[in-house]
């Protein structure tokens, strides 16, 4: 891919698949250059291979694990100097009930240090560079954490995130540092994959990061604060 440098960087965690995927693939065809993090590093090696290696780098991060993320952050700060922009994208869902199916209170765990933690942790461990640059923190929440219709703890995770971007914002807001929640609804992504999709429209993973490209092109005195984002004709 041949593009332009607009100098900035943008960090994106869950970038292997999906909207994390496809919003590298936008952020390097705008200027951008990415550091893509996520647990597959074949999956990375190839979207760094598709982007070109002077314009992306990959770092394969699992968010549960702290130290993964500082390396993380700091290999980005090695390689480019600065971050501009960092997209909380990591993400799953297990899909277990509180009631039905078998108890597997691990998949839970595992599902909280994700969502939650690991979304925290690259909020701690980023910020600060964040700060130098007046930079834009943006973080994937979900419908869900609005409108809660899946009865499991992912809804659960996706609440807490919408609270911890409320909670990001009221500190680093006066810092000149702008947060945006971005909420989509069902999306044709690998997230289902071992999951029950509803039979719902569907939103692509380009819709989504589009909205997020949005949100980040927006001059330093404009903050998109939420986007929420659905397929047409999905009522929840």
């Amino acid at each position: 891919m041949t593009t332009s440098n607009n100098g900035k960087v943008l960090l994106i965690t869950g970038a292997s698949t999906g909207i994390g995927r496809a919003t590298a693939v936008l952020a390097v065809a705008g200027g951008w250059r990415v550091v893509a993090a996520a647990r597959s590093a074949q999956k990375l090696a190839a979207l760094v291979d598709e982007l070109g290696a002077e314009q992306a780098m990959a770092v394969p991060c699992d968010v549960a694990e702290w130290s993964q993320q500082e390396a993380m952050v700091r290999q980005a700060v090695e390689r480019f100097g600065r971050l501009d922009a960092v997209f909380a994208n990591a993400g799953f869902s297990k899909g277990s009930s509180f009631i039905e199916g078998e108890h597997q209170p691990q998949e839970w765990r595992d599902m909280v240090m994700t969502n939650l933690f690991g979304a925290a942790a690259t909020a701690r461990l980023t910020l600060p560079e964040l700060v130098k640059t007046k930079g834009h923190f943006l973080i994937t929440g979900s419908v869900l954490g609005r409108v809660t219709s899946m009865r499991n703890l992912y809804a659960a995770t996706k609440w807490g995130v919408t609270g911890m971007a409320q909670a990001i914002r009221n500190e680093v807001a006066a810092m000149g540092v702008r947060v945006t929640l971005v909420e989509p609804g069902i999306v044709d992504t690998p997230f289902w994959e071992g999951l029950q999709k509803p039979a719902a429209p569907e939103l692509r993973s380009e819709d989504v990061a589009r909205a997020v490209m949005f949100a980040i092109g927006q001059p330093p005195h404009v903050d998109v604060s939420e986007i929420i984002i659905r397929p047409t004709g999905q009522a929840h």
